[in-house]
């Protein structure tokens, strides 16, 4: 509740949660998403008790994470939480059943031999049990991790994009597999992503910005996440900025005014022209404020002019305003 993380301090300080109030539906799979620094990992450490927050309290059931010490907290994550991570996380010169029970070995706990089974049996991994990781494939080294945040039946398990390194078949076998947890189970599941698809086997997604929660759907769809993204992630383009601010109007969706065509990006000349003016056409690798080496000019007849593009300044003396962008 009320949970806010910074980190560094003055004029270097960053604000990754900004008092953001969450809470888990027991027995639900929940989607976090967002963009790269948005706070949906920061929001999960903290509800994993992985960090401690600047402000706010983290409740796992009854138990106010903040209020453990070390070795009560190193039980909570044990006993109470599951992880899945990207990266898989097995240890390498164990077995892939020794890594499923690595947990209840530590806790020096009996193996539930009939929910050991089941797990197995639902994850497909009957015979690969004495594997070692490096005998495995990416798919199924992470079914063995799914496995092993399952065996002590948590009451909640984190998945920190858990499909990240996967293919596609593989990773809608793990996402099957939580799906069905908490369909079968009853188990509690929490889910970073920044993927509709994956997003769409929850039951409830959660999108982040800038450390703020700001819209919340239910059983929603690839498309409806899709559309949604794009409603609340609006994609900022710098030349056409450029092209507003210069006008002081907005673009009227002629052939003469930009045309997005990739995320290859050039700088914008500094002399200004009118909208009759030629439109260039580049075929260089430019990244974001860059020149491109190559252009292809066009007159109002469509005709085209090669031209080579020697340095910035040329670059910004012959090249109209208007680009469409290979």
């Amino acid at each position: 509740m009320g949970l806010s993380k910074h980190y560094g301090t003055g004029s270097a300080e960053v604000v990754a949660l900004d008092d953001v109030d969450f809470e888990v539906i027991s027995g639900e799979f929940t989607a976090i998403m967002g963009p790269s620094g948005s706070g949906k990992s920061t929001l999960m450490h903290l509800m994993a008790a992985l960090d401690s927050p600047t402000s706010g309290s983290v409740f796992i059931g009854d138990t106010d994470v903040a209020s453990l010490k070390d070795g009560p907290l190193t039980e909570l994550r044990r006993d109470r939480i599951g992880f899945i991570f990207q990266a898989f996380n097995l240890v390498p010169t164990l077995s892939a059943q020794e890594n499923i029970v690595l947990p209840l070995a530590i806790a020096g706990k009996k193996v539930d031999q009939e929910w050991f089974d089941r797990i197995v049996s639902v994850l497909g991994l009957g015979n690969r049990l004495t594997h070692k990781p490096s005998e495995l494939s990416g798919g199924q080294q992470q079914r063995v991790a799914c496995a092993r945040a399952l065996m002590n039946r948590p009451d909640i398990v984190f998945g920190d994009e858990p499909t990240g390194n996967l293919d596609s078949t593989a990773a809608a076998e793990v996402l099957s597999f939580l799906r069905r947890s908490v369909d079968e189970f009853g188990q509690t599941v929490v889910m970073v992503t920044h993927d509709a698809l994956s997003a769409s086997y929850a039951d409830r997604q959660v999108f982040l910005s800038d450390g703020h929660i700001i819209e919340e759907l239910r059983n929603a769809t690839q498309d409806e996440l899709l559309q949604t993204m794009a409603r609340i992630y609006p994609r900022h383009d710098r030349l056409a900025e450029a092209e507003q601010s210069v006008n002081g109007k907005e673009p009227d969706g002629s052939a003469s005014f930009v045309e997005w065509k990739t995320d290859s990006l050039v700088g914008v000349p500094s002399s200004p022209h009118s909208p009759s003016d030629d439109v260039v056409e580049t075929d260089g690798d430019g990244t974001r404020g860059s020149h491109p080496e190559h252009a292809i000019f066009r007159d109002g007849s469509g005709a085209p002019e090669e031209t080579e593009l020697e340095d910035n300044d040329e670059f910004e003396q012959t090249t109209p305003r208007r680009a469409i962008l290979n």
